[in-house]
């Protein structure tokens, strides 16, 4: 019942929370919120999720009004906030009575022509979603100028193509669009289109949807673009709904970052609520636990203020269990740039969550040899007939719970019969696998504290190691509709700022009160906002101190706030028809199951050989890219982009080839190519092999050179390593097998045939921007001016521009260069695939020391992590902790490194932007620090992530991240006198002598071996 008012008006809101298992529901007085006994709760509701979603939440909604005798049409009710799976659902269930085609427009010529949209979508789902794509003038640079003004006379010739195809849905990508504070490039296209097109076509502008990362922006626009219809059906089925009940109040849809959204905003940016269950929950746990009232604060013992403590929240559903950080902010921690939705990656702001096959549901299982496992299977939502403890004939995580804590849980009587031995293993098989998601969510390696949530709550033991103490408030198996109750209004702002002669205080100040008037805009009260995140990102390679700034401010949504109900408004016929659609929306789902792709033998795989060229497939691409990020030691930009272009030239039917030196004449002329400036521009401004041919073309004239035998790759680390197999599309000859560094390194001096002095090492230089814009550099007082000199050019071009060093005889290539570092990328991507494909991760770092001679250096975790930006290169430091005995998820883990009895040891690794020297560091009886150098350069030192075998690029390195770090013999041409002195550890200030690990072997050339192969 409502409690007396003492002549107090209440406030209340309604949460719903639809899960995959259960729709759960709360009604909250917030007038009562800071009762640390209740919170405000005045009813809660949990129920099995119905088929028809929408009939569910009113079921849901109308229990809680019932307990809590609220009148549904009380002006009291403020809002109804509903958190839902609906919409990711749609788009990974391949659901065509839900998804639409979409036209993709692009502000970006001359830019991105290499790399279509669509480019990485699955295929069965690029068919259901591609409609049309083009490419116009458009495009902001980094530092916010214009590339190209956008032309009315394109888009209105665009506009007539998509009413041709009877396409619905358009969603419109600028380079660099979310810098566009003024709205000159997305949203005066969307006006354009939107005249031309009517009001029945749904445009979504990529600045609304993602942030910087314009391929993964441009992919999550698609996919919003592509379920906007169906969110908008599905909200008037909402408000129907509502209307049923009698309720009057606003609805609201809960994001992904935990705050809430109006009905309107998510019909048209749905993809914002995609990932807001586990938000919910994370929320919802923090409020219920009062962590707000408690002040859960430490010293920082720097500044004498007081500031908040993170947080672990533990939500244990029936069958996974979710781990995530709850920020002092009381909002979750943000996941990493890229986000996987449907095998499509996307930039939209999502929670770090790390989740477990462990649950309710989890079945537990006696194997050979006497163990027990607990999941990851689990009878899920039938939980109630298939556990023991209901009648059922399966044992549970939750038959375990009960038998071992007397917790009454369905008939107790029916688990009496385990085994203690069963019971005591499964208990501490639960408890490892929380220990291990726990710590790899932790921000530092002191003991935490976790909030425990969720309806499977009860499998979690009383203790863990590594938290202080574990808090499972009251109501916690409704955490995550209690979180879409109290969600609040937010406005974000994600920009790059140049701070050259600038303040940086004054930026944040700036940037801050902007986000502050955004989430004002969107309906919070004015004078509760405050800023909750802040992250400051200095640009790579830049010289303009170029630095990214993310701004998220949250406030409390206005008592008086109403979302604007126009799509549930209208005639009688109008509503029979909205009705009509309602019951569409909510028809049985059309689900195309993905055609199964016959798996590659990466054991079995050869490559093709023809006479003495090598003729790439899709996979030998997939296992120069994995290399190319092994071989780039931290360093050199992601080769993925590169990947995705080069499989692009073999889709539209091309070929790229290789070729090893040995069928070359020495005279032979080497094209060479490739990107000088920002990573961080790369991936807005994606790079192009036709700007390098445009470079090239120019440098060739001034050379009087016509004729090319191979195109070549100055660096084979990093995103450089791919793109001589870019170049070979415009220049029609094959890729030379070998580079001029054999890794990667920042400088452009730092190639091997300048460290020796030869000819045409550098000079002459051409630069394009890829906008008609060529710069040629013919003479300089020493190879040092060709860095210093080009960089500031870059970073007029807009910090990113295709660089094409003099060609290169064929002579010095080979005697001064690194021969068959194609074939050895290879080698190296094929193990790692190998491995993987095997589920042999542990075996990784074996398998690429049998490739070349090296040492499996350290095995642990990332325990701290620090950069700073100097001179426009990025330098810092990573630390690296021994696993502990119990932190371990198999004994087989234990695989020995060659530090494996430095008991108590850690290893720092320096960095400026590739990794510089491995010291390992242990602390003597007297405090005092004992270091030793194991590795350094110009041997290569990689670090790989322990979980997927890939290669960690610096931007990656995160605390708790699993790691191996291996380190690889350098090229000899690198360990003389000469080598070290441009790229051993005197080159990068370091004070201590090059030892080297090991002598260098030679690779083996796949065009010899294969070939010979397929004579056999």
């Amino acid at each position: 019942m409502v409690p007396e008012r003492s002549g107090l008006v209440r406030k209340y809101r309604i949460g719903v929370d639809v899960g995959g298992t259960n729709t759960d529901s709360v009604i909250i007085d917030i007038t009562q919120r800071n009762d640390p006994s209740t919170r405000g709760v005045l009813a809660s509701f949990k129920h099995e999720t119905t088929p028809n979603v929408t009939t569910g939440i009113e079921g849901a909604v109308r229990e809680v009004l019932q307990a809590s005798g609220i009148d549904p049409g009380s002006e009291e009710i403020l809002g109804l906030t509903i958190g839902t799976t609906h919409f990711i659902n749609a788009v990974v269930q391949l659901d065509s009575s839900r998804l639409a085609k979409v036209a993709v427009i692009r502000l970006a010529a001359p830019y991105t022509t290499e790399c279509p949209s669509f480019i990485d979508f699955p295929k069965d789902l690029r068919e259901l979603l591609e409609g049309h794509t083009a490419i116009i003038q458009g495009g902001l640079q980094i530092d916010g100028r214009t590339i190209n003004d956008i032309q009315e006379s394109e888009l209105l010739e665009q506009a007539r193509i998509i009413k041709e195809k009877g396409l619905k849905n358009v969603a419109v990508v600028g380079i660099y669009s979310p810098l566009d504070v003024d709205g000159q490039q997305e949203y005066k296209a969307r006006n354009i289109l939107n005249q031309a097109l009517g009001d029945e076509v749904n445009i979504v502008c990529s600045c609304d949807v993602g942030r910087v990362g314009f391929l993964e922006r441009e992919n999550a626009s698609i996919l919003n673009a592509s379920i906007t219809a169906f969110a908008q059906r599905t909200i008037r089925g909402y408000r129907r709904a509502l209307k049923r009940l009698g309720i009057k109040c606003g609805l609201y849809l809960t994001q992904n970052d935990g705050t809430l959204t109006t009905a309107d905003e998510a019909a048209r940016l749905p993809i914002r609520t995609f990932a807001s269950g586990a938000t919910n929950s994370m929320r919802g746990a923090s409020y219920l636990a009062g962590i707000d009232l408690m002040r859960h604060e430490i010293d920082d013992g720097n500044d004498g203020k007081r500031h908040g403590k993170s947080m672990i929240v533990v939500d244990v559903g029936g069958t996974t269990t979710d781990v995530g950080v709850l920020l002092p902010s009381g909002y979750p921690r943000q996941a990493a740039a890229f986000i996987e939705v449907a095998g499509v990656r996307t930039n939209f702001s999502m929670p770090d969550v790390q989740s477990i096959g462990l649950g309710g549901g989890s079945r537990v299982r006696q194997l050979d040899g006497g163990r027990i496992s607990v999941g990851p299977d689990s009878v899920g939502h039938y939980l109630t007939r298939d556990s023991l403890v209901f009648g059922g004939t399966q044992l549970t995580a939750t038959d375990i719970s009960v038998r071992a804590s007397g917790i009454v849980v369905g008939d107790v009587e029916k688990v009496g019969h385990l085994d203690e031995d069963i019971i005591k293993m499964a208990q501490a098989n639960v408890k490892r696998q929380l220990e291990v998601a726990i710590d790899r969510m932790k921000t530092s390696p002191e003991d935490c504290d976790v909030l425990l949530v969720g309806g499977g709550s009860i499998i979690a033991p009383p203790e863990l190691k590594g938290v202080k103490s574990i808090i499972t408030p009251k109501y916690h198996e409704v955490a995550n509709a209690v979180g879409a109750a109290i969600a609040n209004v937010s406005g974000e702002v994600d920009t790059i700022e140049i701070l050259q002669g600038r303040s940086l205080p004054e930026a944040l100040e700036r940037i801050k009160q902007r986000a502050i008037e955004e989430a004002i805009k969107t309906g919070a009260v004015r004078g509760s906002v405050g800023v909750v995140d802040v992250n400051i990102l200095p640009v790579q390679y830049v010289t303009n101190q170029a630095t990214r700034i993310i701004v998220r401010a949250v406030g409390e949504l206005g008592q008086d706030g109403k979302d604007d109900q126009t799509t549930a408004s209208g005639t009688d016929s109008q509503e029979e028809e909205l009705d009509k659609e309602g019951d569409e929306a909510e028809a049985d789902p059309i689900i195309h199951t993905p055609m199964p792709k016959e798996p590659i033998d990466y054991v079995n795989y050869r490559p093709k050989i023809e006479g003495k060229e090598w003729v790439l497939s899709e996979t030998d691409l997939f296992f120069i890219m994995e290399g190319c990020g092994i071989l780039g030691t931290g360093g050199g930009g992601s080769p993925y982009p590169a990947y995705l272009i080069c499989r692009q030239i073999l889709c539209d039917g091309g070929s790229i080839r290789i070729i090893d030196h040995t069928a070359l004449p020495d005279d032979a002329v080497l094209a060479r190519g490739g990107f000088m400036g920002s990573p961080s521009v790369g991936s807005e401004r994606i790079r192009s092999g036709a700007h390098l041919r445009m470079a090239g073309l120019e440098l060739a004239k001034y050379c009087g050179i016509t004729e090319f035998g191979a195109t070549l790759c100055d660096e084979i680390g990093g995103s450089n390593g791919m793109q001589s197999l870019q170049m070979t599309k415009y220049y029609g000859i094959p890729a030379l097998d070998g580079d001029l560094m054999g890794r990667a390194y920042p400088m452009l001096n730092q190639v091997l045939p300048a460290v020796y002095n030869r000819p045409n090492a550098l000079i002459p230089c051409s630069l394009n921007d890829g906008s008609n814009n060529t710069v040629l550099l013919t003479t300089v007082k020493n190879e040092h001016f060709v860095e210093s000199i080009m960089r500031v050019v870059t970073t007029e071009m807009g910090s990113s521009a295709a660089l094409c060093p003099p060609p290169l005889a064929l002579r010095d290539a080979r005697d001064y260069g690194v021969t068959r570092s194609q074939s050895q990328a290879w080698r190296m991507g094929r193990a790692v695939a190998i491995c993987r494909q095997m589920n042999d991760l542990k075996g990784v770092s074996k398998a690429i020391l049998k490739l070349q001679n090296g040492v499996l250096l350290f095995i642990g975790k990332i325990i701290d992590v620090s950069r700073e930006v100097r001179a426009g290169f990025t330098w810092g430091q990573v630390r690296i902790a021994r696993l502990r005995a119990d932190e371990l998820e198999d004994t087989d883990e234990m695989t020995e490194d060659i530090w494996t009895n430095e008991d108590g040891a850690t290893m720092l690794i320096p960095f400026q932007n590739e990794n510089l020297c491995a010291y390992m560091e242990s602390v003597n009886s007297d405090g005092s620090i004992n270091r030793k150098v194991v590795a350094s350069v110009p041997d290569l030192i990689t670090i790989l992530d322990s979980q997927s075998g890939s290669h960690l690029g610096t931007p990656e390195y995160s605390y708790g991240l699993r790691v191996t770090v291996i380190a690889l013999a350098g090229h000899p041409l690198w360990r003389s006198d000469h080598g070290l002195k441009i790229g051993g550890p005197a080159a990068f200030a370091l004070d201590h002598e090059f030892v080297p690990i090991g002598d260098y072997t030679e690779p083996r050339s796949v065009i010899e071996e294969y070939s010979q192969d397929d004579s056999v």
